[in-house]
């Protein structure tokens, strides 16, 4: 393969060790209480004074909670809403016991599996319509997937970004030694594009309008793709699984992650004058227009569509070099597996 990338070694660097150290040394130590082993059955009562560490990358899940209402009925405190978003970050927070429960895309928990770091899904989230475009720097003349060939693409195989990447080089018959996968962290992606120093990379349905209004008289455009990041997961690091009253917050999280994600896609207007225009600068079109782009949300009933996709994933991750070879069954606790599913309408559920 004539890629750029030390595939290993680059996912590896990815831990920072520098910034571990940071986190660690003012992190809490672990609790000493029972564990909970992943045989032994949920409980069902979150003791008082049980604290969870939660990520809400942008604040939107909690703002989701708050508009909704929702937030008053957690059975437990949340003394930070982290905005940590990216796998590697979330891995980095996980490790320094920073951060408890964390939402990503499907690729981090394979990641973090293939560093040799034990965590488990606990909650699943199906997207069935595109959440990221490619874009291309401005002067080119990409104008389809076919002209891939022999381009520098934006690469991070440690983020959702990375395997659409994968993806969408699979399905349009590109092999990785046709292109020029460069390794950059998904901050660096819009900067790097700007800048002329890679011809595509894959962006946010938030990020494509702010960079085209920006850059399309300057000849850059977006290229759509039909290939899906399917997993939307939150995922707890196993010892945090193994304390009961944290495992008991996390089940009783998720129904209303599920129900807050719900209220956001049924309250449209809202969440766009709130959210995107309020907290995060965007015109209300622009907001609309993810909105649509976004679609409904699905919680499996179960998650056996969610475990195939997860192994593809792997697989070809595998089949790249970019990590060993794995059974992602393992990285599912499946005791958490019907509550998402259960607290949402029929029509949310798939």
């Amino acid at each position: 393969m004539s890629t750029t990338i030390d595939r290993r070694l680059f996912v590896k660097s990815l831990l920072g060790t520098a910034v571990l150290g940071a986190l660690a040394a003012c992190s809490p130590g672990a609790s000493a209480g029972p564990v909970l082993t992943a045989a032994d059955p949920l409980p069902t009562e979150v003791p008082p004074g049980t604290a969870l560490k939660v990520a809400a990358p942008n604040g939107a899940q909690k703002l989701a909670l708050e508009l909704s209402g929702l937030i008053d009925r957690l059975p437990f405190t949340v003394p930070e809403w982290a905005n940590v978003s990216a796998g590697p970050d979330v891995i980095n927070a996980f490790r320094a016991k920073s951060l408890e429960l964390a939402s990503n895309a499907g690729i981090p928990p394979i990641q973090a599996a293939y560093q040799g770091y034990d965590a488990k899904i606990v909650a699943v989230q199906e997207k069935h319509t595109p959440t990221l475009r490619f874009a291309t720097k401005p002067g080119s003349d990409i104008a389809s997937v076919e002209d891939f060939r022999g381009k520098k693409i934006a690469f991070s195989q440690g983020q959702a970004q990375g395997v659409v990447v994968l993806r969408q080089l699979k399905q349009a018959g590109i092999d990785y030694g046709e292109v020029e996968l460069v390794p950059l962290t998904t901050p660096q992606f819009l900067t790097s594009l700007q800048a002329g120093q890679v011809d595509i990379a894959p962006l946010t349905t938030l990020q494509v309008p702010k960079y085209l209004d920006q850059y399309a008289a300057d000849g850059a455009r977006a290229i759509e793709t039909d290939v899906v990041d399917l997993l939307t997961v939150l995922w707890a690091p196993t010892e945090v699984l193994e304390d009961p009253a944290k495992a008991a917050a996390i089940a009783a999280y998720i129904p209303l992650w599920a129900q807050s994600t719900v209220w956001y896609s049924e309250n449209p207007e809202e969440w766009v004058q709130k959210y995107y225009v309020q907290s995060q600068n965007l015109v209300a079109e622009e907001g609309r227009a993810i909105v649509d782009l976004t679609g409904l949300p699905h919680f499996p009933a179960s998650w056996d569509e969610a475990i195939a996709w997860e192994q593809e994933t792997a697989d070809l991750l595998a089949e790249g070099g970019f990590v060993d070879a794995l059974d992602v069954s393992a990285l599912f606790d499946r005791r958490f597996e019907s509550l998402a599913a259960a607290a949402v309408a029929e029509t949310y559920r798939s």
